[in-house]
């Protein structure tokens, strides 16, 4: 049966929870909006369908991926433009207001299957691979549509013979008679069986057998994905998706390069073979068909396995929720997400639409300060560069119409999300960015020291109020505040409680915060006219009200709200979602 669903309207503090965890990051009219929402109603607003994005364009106009394929000069700069323009897309440049929430839920599970199926940009080293990749990954994210073979199996197939993963895990140098097993054996662990839950025991000790598949294993899906070759010329054309993708090595009529042997595997995987197709080949020889033929057979053994399925909603389950995934859960949550991945045709727009409108996903909102889920997920350093802005509705510049200005100013982030211990699109190995499945850390690898002090100076940059330079990515946050929060601006205390209301997990408009807490980051907005020996709070009601009158600096409003601002971000609560 399904997961118990969370039922009434979510009410402020569980709509901020869901939009945390399925976008990059609300807006305070966002939340107000979602609080009078049912589960259900949230997440049809979420899941719409928005128009896909523009293709990136290089600074001062024009587009390389239209034309013929670039050289090797400037392919670096190129590589920076996909980056600089994907975390673009994430804040929700050049989109739509009305779908700006729907966009996000996309490019939030577009990051989601880029951290399953992992790219390193530095090793690919091709623009127009990553490009394609990635428009492979998004067509995939909502996959709720009508058609059956848009779902993470199908996928599974695609990225195996995608230019970007056969240059990342070496498939292009896979051929018969001199086999390369790097992509099968990733394929096995990574990407659809995987390694299993921490302390379960292998089925045998054989000495280079894994958890749930053994090195014949391996070595026999290896014989499958022989033979195929990176197109450099991106003409080879997928029929279902429409993409480049890869290509088969020929002589003439002949793929001369791929192991035609019968593939038989072990037990663990039942025992099956691939045998190819003799109504697809030539003669005795392999086709392109007949490969692809193989291909899908390889992954249909694969998802057949319990373990594969168990593997991709454990991986969506800590991306969502938390990563202890413990006995109870996997005995009454995995198990039930699985089954709804089965009975949708291995989509994952389902499961993850379930699990977002569950009672669990929502339980930990009423638990004790001790509950280890609800506003204990580290923010990555792109939740927190991406939620910040979002928030406090920042607008990078058209990447259309203003390139250069968009691509100066996304260089900014790239690097302040590298320095916070995120390298964009360059995790550290083919298994993704660890925060997402290093046991037995996983998002507390986030923090280390020279992490949390960057946290900090992307804070402090964002927030201040005489930053000028070209680069700069600042919030004007006395015209924020003005149309924002100008309510209870006045009363020093309403003020701060409010804004902690939309920006801290555990906290609400009510009266949550201890009276310690709520002094303290009162102090940080009055603390400039103590300095300044001027009487609180009159000094800060005089200087908000006349704040448009008074040359904008650091011993103004801006400075105050700067101050307070600076605290609350920086703020242990602030760093959880």
């Amino acid at each position: 049966m399904p997961l118990p669903a969370f039922t009434g309207t979510l009410g402020k503090k569980a709509a901020a929870h869901l939009l945390r965890r399925a976008t990059f990051g609300p807006t305070r009219a966002d939340i107000d909006t979602f609080a009078g929402y049912t589960p259900a109603t949230a997440l049809n607003a979420l899941f719409q369908n928005t128009p896909l994005p523009s293709e990136p364009v290089l600074p001062g106009g024009g587009t390389w991926l239209s034309s013929t394929p670039v050289n090797m000069d400037g392919e670096s700069d190129y590589q920076q433009y996909i980056r600089r323009w994907w975390l673009g897309l994430m804040l929700g440049t050049n989109v739509a207001p009305a779908d700006q929430l729907a966009f996000s839920t996309r490019e939030k599970i577009t990051f989601f299957l880029h951290s399953h199926f992992t790219t390193v940009q530095e090793t690919v080293n091709n623009s127009r691979a990553l490009y394609y990749q990635n428009r492979l990954l998004r067509m995939f994210a909502f996959d709720g549509s009508a058609a059956a073979n848009i779902n993470i199996k199908t996928l599974a197939k695609k990225i195996s013979i995608d230019n970007a993963m056969l240059i990342l895990l070496d498939g292009r140098l896979n051929i018969k008679g001199s086999p390369n097993e790097n992509y099968a054996r990733e394929l096995l662990e990574l990407y659809t069986i995987g390694k299993g839950l921490s302390g379960q025991i292998p089925v045998t000790n054989t000495p280079g057998d894994y958890l749930y598949f053994t090195e014949t294993d391996v070595q026999e899906a290896a014989k499958v994905l022989s033979g195929y070759d990176v197109d450099e010329t991106f003409t080879t054309i997928d029929l279902d998706t429409n993409l480049p993708r890869g290509k088969v090595k020929m002589n003439a009529s002949v793929a001369n390069q791929h192991n035609n042997s019968t593939k038989t595997f072990s037990n663990r995987l039942g025992n099956l073979q691939v045998i190819p197709n003799t109504t697809l080949m030539l003669g005795t020889e392999a086709t392109e068909a007949s490969m692809l033929d193989e291909l899908d057979q390889l992954i249909e053994i694969i998802f057949n396995l319990s373990e594969t399925r168990l593997n991709i909603c454990r991986k969506i389950y800590r991306f969502y929720v938390y990563h202890d995934i413990t006995p109870d859960i996997e005995t009454n949550i995995i198990s039930q997400m699985v089954t709804t991945l089965v009975a949708n045709n291995y989509k994952i727009e389902p499961v993850i639409r379930e699990l977002l409108a569950s009672q669990h996903f929502y339980d930990s909102l009423d638990a004790s300060v001790d509950n280890d889920q609800f506003g204990a997920l580290i923010k990555s350093p792109l939740d927190l560069v991406c939620g910040t802005l979002r928030f406090f509705e920042y607008s990078l510049p058209d990447y259309l119409t203003q390139s250069t200005s968009f691509y100066t100013k996304t260089e900014t982030l790239i690097d302040t999300l590298d320095a916070q211990g995120m390298d964009f699109m360059n995790p550290f190995d083919v298994a993704g960015y660890e925060a997402y499945h290093q046991f037995p850390l996983f998002n507390r690898m986030w923090i280390n020291t020279n992490a949390l002090t960057q946290r900090y100076k992307f804070i402090f940059d964002t927030m201040t109020v005489e930053n000028t330079m070209p680069e700069a990515v600042t919030v004007d946050l006395l015209a924020y505040m003005k149309s924002r929060f100008a309510a209870n601006a006045t009363d020093p205390d309403a003020f701060v409680r409010e804004v902690i209301s939309y920006l801290f997990p555990m906290y609400n408009e009510n009266s949550e915060i201890t009276p310690a807490r709520l002094e303290w980051f009162k102090n940080q907005l009055l603390k400039l006219g103590q300095v300044l020996n001027q009487p609180q709070p009159t000094f800060w009601v005089f200087s908000w009200n006349n704040a448009a009158n008074i040359p904008a600096s650091g011993e103004d409003a801006r400075g105050m709200l700067q101050d307070m601002m600076n605290a609350m971000l920086q703020s242990p609560e602030y760093q959880l979602f």
